[in-house]
């Protein structure tokens, strides 16, 4: 029993796949999405996601309110360039929730954007339009009264918060995980973790990995 949280069109072949995008809940219902594909009110982008949605399985849920599975029932609780995109408060409900649904023993793995390389990079360059820019914190659409309405369908999509992997091991820690500790690409302490992708976004991730006690 593992989950990828926030799969996006990273799936992980054999284990639960959720993510919250509303293509995937209209990828649940019959006929609909097709029908407003058809009539133009579905961009040619969601209609391709519904469809991939459809073909790997991908179920609809909302992390930071509450994963679907019953306690301590996963082994692993990965996520991918998800985490960065919940504000604080929603972060630690997901946080809470991973803790609920894991097994005593159980894997949290966390991949998120390493501010640290960005940090890095803008000490390197002096480049400040390209280290805000690389942060993605900043929402431009909705100053167009079609970003109002993107933001009111699919909710908010840039980064609400930015970690390095000691700020993400001391996260992890304040609930309730033990022993975090950040990974290189390609290790990892899941016992038999293929599929899994352990190498995702190298150029610009950090990976932590943390147990339930």
């Amino acid at each position: 029993m593992r989950v990828n949280v926030g799969c996006g069109r990273t799936p992980t072949e054999g284990w639960h796949n959720l993510d919250n995008s509303p293509s995937v809940r209209l990828a649940a219902i019959p006929i609909v999405p097709g029908l407003l594909y058809r009539l133009g009110l579905l961009a040619e982008a969601q209609w391709d996601f519904v469809q991939f949605a459809r073909k790997h399985s991908i179920v609809f849920a909302n992390a930071s309110r509450r994963l679907p599975f019953g306690s301590e029932s996963l082994d692993v609780v990965y996520s991918s360039h998800m985490f960065e995109h919940l504000a604080p408060l929603a972060a630690a409900r997901f946080l809470q929730e991973a803790h609920r649904v894991l097994r005593k023993g159980g894997i949290i793995r966390l991949v998120v954007p390493d501010l640290r390389l960005l940090i890095e990079r803008y000490l390197r360059d002096g480049d400040a339009d390209r280290l805000v820019e690389g942060m993605h914190v900043c929402d431009t659409t909705v100053h167009t009264i079609a970003g109002r309405v993107v933001r009111g369908v699919i909710g908010v999509r840039h980064h609400q918060w930015m970690y390095d992997g000691a700020s993400l091991c001391r996260l992890l820690e304040r609930h309730r995980f033990l022993r975090p500790e950040v990974m290189t690409a390609g290790t990892t302490r899941i016992p038999a973790a293929d599929p899994l992708d352990l190498c995702e976004r190298a150029d610009e991730s950090v990976y932590v990995e943390a147990a339930k006690g």
